[in-house]
């Protein structure tokens, strides 16, 4: 009877042992987002990017929206995370990037990524610890990209930029734009103008209303295509030239992070967005967790995602581009791969 009861009692052990394992081997992943989960930008590539690392690793993933947008705000969510247990936190967005340097020290034992930032105490002096990584991307050679892409596509006629707050991101892809433009100029003939007066920095990425009035002015100064990296401000010029589209005005949008050609539909599958300048960030996030996954998580540096990492790019398809402008388009990547053509991150620079 007692070697039967011993019996019964080692198996219960070793079942509660194994479950206990099983529960504590689960690694849970979060993710804070300041604004809209479906922004067609780094919040939905964020999560996306979590979303096929949970399912292949399975992981408990999550994501936080809060309820504002101030430091306080997001240290107040990171926290709720990190005390339900998660290990792995993303902060996508500039705007986190103090937070994250309080939490990072705070919170040693949690493993964070700012995506598209570095991690400063309000000096914009990067100081990255052990226990975080930046991903950043080459918006430069993303906007060089759609730069040379839209000019081919084109042939002549102007081109404008709108920008949403002039921040490193958003200013290198308006540096990297106006390189492909004077690239595709001085190698494929084309005759594509971009004035200072149709380069603009808004100062907001949540007004649609004003991107849509500013992208009227443009349309109106005779702009054939306007590239925009304005977040909600873009959504407000895909709006315009829609409009315009509807009744027969030849117009176009470059989209940005993502590819934005379905948001520009106006009629069947027609689209205003002749194609977008990309910035995988789910493959940014995909990457991290697997890397925490395996062990090799790479904790203190700044992980840059360029186009020899396959991290930037025009989207796979695109319909309002020509084949023949596909293929010169993926001849200019594979040289900018091999590293023959550099594109400055610098203003006024030219290309290498």
């Amino acid at each position: 009877m007692f070697k039967k009861r011993f019996f019964i009692g080692l198996i219960l052990l070793l079942f509660c042992i194994t479950i206990c394992w099983s529960d504590a081997g689960i690694i849970k992943v979060g993710m804070v987002r300041a604004g809209s989960i479906d922004d067609k930008s780094f919040n939905q590539g964020t999560w996306e990017g979590i979303q096929k690392a949970g399912a292949e690793f399975k992981l408990d993933v999550t994501y936080i929206k809060t309820n504002g947008n101030t430091e306080a705000d997001y240290l107040k969510e990171i926290s709720n995370l990190h005390d339900a247990g998660f290990k792995m936190i993303f902060c996508p967005g500039f705007k986190m990037q103090t937070a994250v340097y309080q939490a990072q020290q705070k919170y040693p034992g949690t493993k964070f990524v700012q995506i598209d930032g570095k991690p400063h105490a309000g000096d914009f002096k990067p100081l990255i610890t052990k226990n975080t990584v930046a991903v950043i991307f080459a918006e430069h050679e993303a906007g060089f990209l759609a730069g040379v892409a839209a000019s081919i596509q084109l042939k002549d006629g102007e081109v404008g930029f709108i920008g949403g707050m002039a921040v490193p991101e958003v200013q290198r892809f308006n540096w990297g734009f106006q390189q492909g433009i004077i690239y595709a100029n001085d190698n494929f003939t084309t005759k594509i103008i971009i004035k200072p007066d149709n380069v603009v920095y808004i100062g907001t990425y949540t007004d649609v209303a004003a991107g849509q009035q500013l992208a009227a002015q443009m349309f109106d100064r005779g702009v054939k295509a306007i590239f925009c990296a304005a977040g909600g401000v873009g959504i407000g010029c895909i709006n315009e030239a829609r409009a315009r589209a509807k009744v027969g005005q030849k117009v176009w949008i470059v989209g940005v992070d993502r590819d934005q050609y379905w948001d520009g539909i106006y009629e069947g599958e027609k689209s205003v967005v002749l194609t977008s300048a990309v910035k995988r960030v789910d493959q940014g996030a995909y990457a991290m967790v697997k890397a925490l996954k395996e062990g090799k998580f790479p904790g203190g540096q700044t992980l840059v995602f360029d186009a020899k990492s396959k991290g930037i790019g025009i989207p796979e398809n695109n319909p309002n581009l020509s084949k023949e402008v596909q293929n010169k388009v993926a001849q200019v990547l594979a040289e900018l791969q091999s590293g023959k053509i550099i594109v400055s991150d610098q203003q006024g620079s030219s290309i290498k």
